[in-house]
């Protein structure tokens, strides 16, 4: 860690990562402050795990990032190791990344952090999977990383948890641009570009007619709007022809969806049978999710409880069932009618049961590129090189909640000059959110409930 850094208090590492507006940055946007908040109530940690495993198709953003600042990253994860008190830290990635491997090797002697390799399978990021690969711990059902005495934070934020312990704000992203591109990258860019100017960094979109998985075309999510802005969560963005059969899919209307599985599931089980989340001992099981709806709306209530513990990977949908159905989609109706009504599969807290893997966990992993070929993508399955983009936008648009908890209020006035790295939207001290900061000099030029426009200077 830099001199400055080793002298930071727990209190003051907090601190620094709430004044910076860290969160997290593999799409979750959790504050990264309050993870690291220790009180005198709070469970004992003693392990801290850098999320590095990426398995999102098509993204790379993580392992450039490991590959270029392998050094930011450990005083990262030193500092969230001193913040919470932690003993042991963990980079978790895979094998495959070798150059960042590599990068690492020279810096963990005598830091108390352990490199584990993990295999190239999708979902590795998972924080339940993360967790059991890296430690041999299971996170019980409905619990957390801090259940099993372990906090889980990507590398990215880990890299910004560093720059923060030296007084710089998160202003800019790492992201991936691939999919339909003529000259796909990663690189940083500031938070607050569209989209359109995102696609124009990557000598544009080689198809008239794209759509954009924003995240990850297994997690994230499809838009059509070139002109929404790249966030504090933004992982990559993957541009598709708009009649891939992705795009086509995720357009399905809600009620088609489970209009389809009513008429066309055979309880096959392929999707409980490849869910990460089964494979871990959870009690989840879409096929009986899928079940449901072929029941009366009672019927549906009885049944739905077996989505409530989904993660939401995607492989039930977009990869295990040979009929093209969507259980993921089920289950995601399950959680939003249910647990509301505090009606899912009860937590760690209130059945203590203790869960084992199952028999096959090992034999049933799903190979990344297995998953590229099964859902279309082996034609944008390029590298992906590190190239920080030239060109200034003409504007940013900062939406007030890039992060779990309160939306940040803005503390600038419309026509005020602001410098890169001025606060320009705030949260209280004991709001659960994250502080918004300029990322480039400029003006601003418009601010509602919603988001601050900043014309760069």
């Amino acid at each position: 860690m830099s001199t400055e850094a080793t002298t930071l208090t727990a209190s003051e590492i907090t601190t620094r990562s709430r004044c910076a507006g860290v969160v997290g940055a593999g799409g979750g946007g959790f504050p990264l402050h309050a993870k690291l908040s220790r009180r005198p109530d709070s469970p004992t940690v003693d392990t801290v795990i850098a999320n590095g495993a990426e398995c999102e198709p098509l993204l790379h953003k993580d392992a450039e990032l490991m590959a270029h600042h392998a050094a930011q990253i450990v005083e990262g994860l030193q500092l969230a190791m001193a913040a919470v008190g932690a003993h042991h830290g963990i980079l978790g990635l895979k094998s495959k990344h070798i150059a960042a491997i590599a990068a690492f090797g020279p810096l963990l002697p005598g830091t108390g952090i352990d490199l584990h390799e993990l295999g190239d399978f999708y979902p590795t990021g998972d924080e339940y999977i993360l967790v059991y690969e890296t430690t041999g711990r299971l996170i019980p059902s409905a619990g957390l990383p801090l259940d099993v005495g372990c906090i889980v934070s990507n590398v990215e934020s880990l890299y910004n948890l560093a720059a923060a312990s030296r007084g710089n704000p998160v202003i800019r992203k790492m992201v991936t641009v691939a999919g339909a591109v003529a000259q796909p990258f990663t690189g940083w860019v500031p938070i607050g570009v569209d989209l359109a100017w995102l696609i124009e960094q990557a000598g544009g979109a080689t198809s008239e007619d794209v759509a954009y998985y924003v995240g990850g075309v297994m997690m994230g999510k499809l838009e059509h709007d070139s002109s929404l802005p790249v966030t504090k969560t933004t992982a990559g963005v993957i541009v598709l022809p708009g009649d891939h059969h992705l795009v086509q899919r995720a357009e399905t209307p809600v009620a088609a969806k489970h209009r389809i599985g009513k008429s066309a599931c055979d309880q096959c089980s392929y999707c409980t049978e490849l869910c990460p989340r089964y494979l871990l001992g959870h009690d989840l099981e879409p096929h009986k999710v899928m079940r449901g709806l072929l029941f009366s709306l009672e019927g549906e209530d009885t049944w739905n409880h077996w989505g409530t513990l989904c993660c939401e990977c995607g492989l039930c949908t977009l990869l295990a069932c040979p009929e093209d159905l969507f259980p993921r989609e089920a289950c995601q109706q399950a959680k939003a009618d249910l647990l509301p009504q505090g009606r899912g599969r009860l937590g760690p807290r209130e059945t203590p049961v203790p869960i084992q893997p199952h028999p096959m966990y090992e034999s049933r992993h799903t190979p990344l590129k297995q998953l590229v070929q099964r859902l279309g993508l082996t034609p944008f399955d390029t590298p992906s090189p590190l190239r920080d983009p030239d060109a200034i936008p003409a504007q940013f648009v900062l939406p007030l909640k890039q992060h779990a908890g309160a939306p940040a209020v803005p503390c600038v006035t419309v026509g005020q000059r602001v410098q890169q790295g001025a606060l320009i939207a705030d949260v209280g001290e004991t709001a659960l959110g994250a502080p918004l900061h300029a990322p480039a000099a400029g003006t601003v030029r418009a601010i509602d409930d919603t988001q601050i426009v900043l014309a760069s200077c």
